[in-house]
């Protein structure tokens, strides 16, 4: 078994537990794989009520394992849910389904946190903390509360010694994903390490409630002046990074929609605005609400939409942002051209061969029916299908792609609720002109202009002495060429291990054969003995290569 050694954080206990849940929901062959210690007969088994009858499925029994694992495995699943160039995508949708809801702490611990970080009671704070949670996640949990001066807030209050935890966590997590990728070559492809890394930044981030603070506030500046879209105010004098106070939105929860009716609101504009404020947040703003599942919405009697919980928060630069747009723009278009060329612009990286199955595919997803030109492409069956593809094609996507992929799939999937007919090809062609459209507007390419006229002085200034210099080098021969092939270092990795197997077997055949023959060669009679010792223990080591090397062909192989 590999030695994971001891982590920063990650006690041995930890390791154990981890073994233990996994055992329990039918996985104990991952223990092996990633070098995790066996439980250990003497460890408490879990107690009856919490036994649950596992699942039929691989997919489903991953997911009670990671509910059962905790806050940062919870989230680590409902990341991975959005990532579907890593896991397959069965797996992806039974991680949607991760339910993030715990039991509440007592209020008496809430109160503690509440006194500890705002340095006086939360008597002092609150005239009123309602004692039961509007709700309760592995992080964190929200109270309804009344300010000492009056106002209606509610008060998002962290788990005592859940940024430990969380912290422990992930220093087991990045051990074992150096021993994935040691040890499996899906975790080779996709740099696990790296991937934890970025997941470590993403929930450290959300463990923040300043920061989820300041992206609230953001997204009302970005969308000051339209009434349809509601973010709360924050409370910054009664906010730390583990007390978060905001202004409570009342509203109508945006799955009921049998309430919404009784109070006639009109779900088609509900469901048009919902489209438009993921658009406005992706394509022109950059900044966007990445969590948009139907309980961070709520719909006001007037149709005006509330947007809470800011702590998983997309950026996109300009670029990215523009790339997108003529993306969504040739697929409204049925272009398959142009969106490979957008799909390799957005960074979108694969061979040759794997770009001309990107086009035959997405020519599929474009036009899935009869293939007529009038038919309205499904941008969710491309989008999803697109995920779905990176997996099998094993294609290099960056994450912040996948992530802003999935956000306009679940806000689609969140207008269909309120509005089955709403088509998000319709929307999404109308709005996406109009911005194509302004772009070129001369006010909008002035600063570009301005930047391009810049960079183009720097570059005459620097051009000849470049030249000069590329001309010298050449003259004195010491001008070189680096060319490097994708992929050629893995190819010569994987043939070099190759040869070393083929010569390790035929040395290990000659070894026997050899052998074999100087034995029956061989009348053992006094000092002879010692040369028959000699060669029946060059057998058996010639033996044990040949099955070493037939080892290592078969785990390749399984890998």
């Amino acid at each position: 078994m590999v030695d994971l050694g001891r982590p920063r954080r990650g006690s041995p206990a930890r390791y154990r537990q981890i073994a233990r849940i996994l055992t329990r929901h039918g996985l104990g062959f991952l223990i092996d794989r990633l070098g995790l210690p066996r439980p250990d007969r003497a460890d408490r088994p879990a107690p009856p009520e919490e036994l649950r009858p596992l699942p039929p499925t691989l997919a489903g029994r991953v997911r009670l394992a990671l509910e059962d694992l905790g806050a940062t495995f919870i989230k680590l699943g409902q990341i991975l849910s959005t990532r579907g160039d890593l896991v397959p995508p069965e797996l992806a949708a039974e991680l949607g389904r991760l339910q993030d809801a715990v039991p509440p702490e007592p209020l008496a611990a809430v109160e503690q946190v509440i006194a500890e970080d705002l340095g006086r009671p939360a008597s002092a704070v609150f005239a009123r903390l309602e004692p039961e949670p509007l709700g309760s996640a592995s992080i964190g949990q929200v109270h309804a509360a009344t300010l000492a001066t009056g106002e209606q807030v509610v008060v998002k209050v962290q788990r005592p010694r859940v940024a430990e935890q969380v912290e422990e966590d992930l220093a087991i997590l990045s051990q074992l994903a150096r021993v994935a990728q040691r040890r499996t070559s899906w975790g080779r492809v996709h740099h696990l390490p790296a991937i934890v890394d970025e997941f470590a930044a993403t929930l450290r981030a959300e463990l923040d409630y300043i920061r989820e603070a300041r992206n609230a506030e953001r997204i009302a500046r970005n969308f000051a002046g339209l009434p349809d879209l509601r973010v709360p105010a924050i409370y910054w004098a009664y906010t730390t990074r583990r007390v978060l106070t905001m202004e409570r939105i009342d509203g109508i929860r945006i799955a009921d929609r049998a309430a919404m009716q009784a109070a006639g609101v009109d779900l088609r504009a509900v469901a048009v605005r919902t489209l438009h404020m993921s658009l406005k947040m992706v394509l022109e703003d950059g900044f966007y609400h990445a969590d948009p599942h139907p309980g961070n919405f709520l719909v006001g009697p007037d149709g005006s939409v509330g947007l809470l919980d800011f702590g998983m928060i997309g950026v996109l630069d300009r670029s990215t942002r523009e790339n997108l747009l003529y993306l969504l723009l040739a697929l409204v278009e049925g272009d398959v051209d142009r969106l490979v060329d957008r799909m390799l612009a957005l960074g979108i990286v694969g061979t040759t061969f794997q770009i001309e199955q990107m086009k035959h595919d997405i020519r599929h997803l474009v036009l899935p029916g009869a293939g007529l030109p009038e038919e309205e492409p499904d941008v969710h069956r491309f989008l999803d299908g697109l995920l779905t593809m990176a997996y099998r094609r094993q294609l290099r996507v960056p994450s912040s792609l996948l992530l802003v992929c999935k956000t306009i799939m679940m806000h689609q999937a969140l207008a269909r609720h309120c509005d089955p007919e709403c088509s998000l090809a319709e929307v999404l062609g109308s709005y996406a002109r109009r911005l194509a459209a302004e772009s070129y507007l001369p006010h909008r390419q002035l600063g570009r202009v301005l930047t391009a006229l810049s960079d183009l002085g720097d570059l005459a200034l620097t051009f000849p002495r470049h030249i000069h210099r590329l001309l010298l080098e050449a003259e004195q021969g010491h001008l070189t060429v680096n060319i490097r092939i994708r992929e050629i270092e893995h190819m010569l990795e994987v043939l070099n291990r190759m040869v070393n197997r083929l010569v390790l077997a035929i040395v290990a055949a000659g070894l026997t054969v050899a052998t074999g023959l100087l034995l029956q060669a061989y009348r053992f009679r006094g000092i002879e003995w010692i040369a028959g010792g000699f060669l029946i223990a060059g057998f058996v080591a010639a033996v044990g290569l040949a099955l070493w090397a037939i080892l290592m062909v078969v785990r390749r192989r399984h890998h």
